[in-house]
């Protein structure tokens, strides 16, 4: 099955987008950065989503697994799962300054697992209720679980498994519980025809809607319903997480909101995880698919970059951590500059003379040997054992190519 350009396309966007989180200061001269204002916590839901949409792409597509077939897709996705976190807790281990994810990532893969074999209108279903559901959870849950440590998954965490699963789940960076709502809205995207134009301009209406119509819902109950002025109140000083109170609005919550009202569930802040955030963003990267579908139906020279550096995210995800924290620190003078041009330039010469990432052929490999070993084994007389999908049933393809993020 040939690659979908424009998925392609919007991989490479969110590893642009998370390169300039990475590298770039959130605040300077009193005033957020651009890198903040445009790519914080977008970025990020914007690789969830398109994780969701290569499952979907990966197990069937249009038409989702069922019976031996979805057996063997579940276990190929586990096993891609299981290459992600080692090589997320590795990532750990490095002091990059980096909010690694993959961790989270493949523990999101895990998640959705129930979820791949169904179609598009009950995963919307699913993925709405997650969304307003389990922010809410985590408001009344969070205070009753130790504090977090603001450190990325690594192999040391596993040394406090407890600490790591609470933070992995609901209190650290990416709260995987919600962030599922991420993931299913990508795979109700990949249950739909994307290679046809009236898709495309679908995914990317309903993403501007919305987007835009949570931030109006956001700005009514923060402003006229009085929202921000009980956060100013329970906050105190005007500060939150060391920085004045309008700035870290503007940058990061880092994953979660205080507790200490419910009103914190009306903030769209980046990297908030509440109800608005979640949609906020959801619907960002479906406006940003839609657009990339639209406009890369096929091949695009001006495109070929971005379409290289997303067809293997994994590889130049864990690339851009490892120099960050080695030959390319952040206070290098033009970091940004060089991390953008070893991701597009390693993505473009590799692809053309190599094809698929190293990372990603690992993880390729693994999923397609663990889907073989779930599906039956039939030996016709005289005839050397085959596998078999079942009557109406099809081999699953190797799962997708992971974008990871910030």
């Amino acid at each position: 099955m040939r690659r979908i350009v424009g998925v392609d396309a919007a991989r490479g966007l969110a590893l642009l987008g998370m390169i300039a989180v990475h590298v770039q200061p959130a605040v300077e001269d009193g005033r957020v950065t651009p890198a903040f204002l445009v790519a914080s916590g977008r970025a990020a839901a914007l690789f969830a989503v398109l994780a969701g949409v290569g499952l979907a792409l990966a197990t069937g597509g249009v038409r989702p697994p069922d019976g031996p077939g979805l057996r063997a897709a579940r276990r190929g996705v586990v096993a891609r799962a299981a290459v992600i976190v080692v090589v997320g807790l590795l990532l750990g281990e490095l002091e990059s300054g980096v909010a690694v994810i993959l961790v989270h990532y493949g523990l999101l893969f895990v998640l959705v697992l129930p979820f791949l074999g169904w179609g598009p209108g009950r995963l919307a279903a699913a993925a709405a209720v997650v969304a307003v559901a389990l922010p809410v959870v985590g408001h009344v849950v969070r205070p009753l679980l130790p504090d977090r440590s603001y450190d990325s998954p690594s192999v040391s965490s596993l040394e406090s498994p407890l600490r790591l699963l609470g933070e992995l789940t609901l209190t650290g960076y990416y709260p995987t519980l919600a962030w599922t709502a991420y993931v299913l809205a990508g795979l109700t995207v990949g249950r739909l025809p994307l290679r046809r134009v009236g898709t495309a301009l679908r995914v990317l209406v309903a993403g501007l809607g919305l987007a835009v119509g949570t931030w109006v819902i956001s700005w009514l109950l923060l402003g006229p319903g009085g929202g921000r002025a009980a956060i100013d109140q329970a906050t105190g000083a005007g500060v939150l997480l060391g920085r004045d109170l309008d700035l870290a609005l503007q940058t990061s919550l880092y994953g979660t909101t205080p507790t200490t009202t419910w009103w914190w569930l009306a903030v769209v802040a980046p990297h908030s995880t509440t109800p608005l955030d979640l949609a906020h963003t959801a619907g960002v990267a479906l406006a940003v698919l839609g657009g990339c579908l639209l406009v890369l139906p096929r091949p695009r020279w001006f495109a070929a970059p971005s379409v290289a550096a997303g067809s293997m995210t994994l590889s130049l995800y864990t690339l851009h951590v490892v120099l960050l924290s080695t030959l390319l620190p952040r206070d290098l003078p033009y970091a940004l500059v060089w991390h953008v041009l070893v991701a597009l330039g390693v993505g473009l010469v590799w692809r053309t003379w190599v094809g698929r990432g190293p990372l990603e052929a690992v993880a390729a490999r693994a999923s397609a040997a663990a889907a073989r070993s779930a599906l039956p084994r039939v030996r016709s007389p005289g005839e050397a054992s085959v596998d078999r999908a079942g009557p109406g049933d099809r081999r699953p393809r190797a799962g997708p190519s992971p974008p990871p993020t910030r």
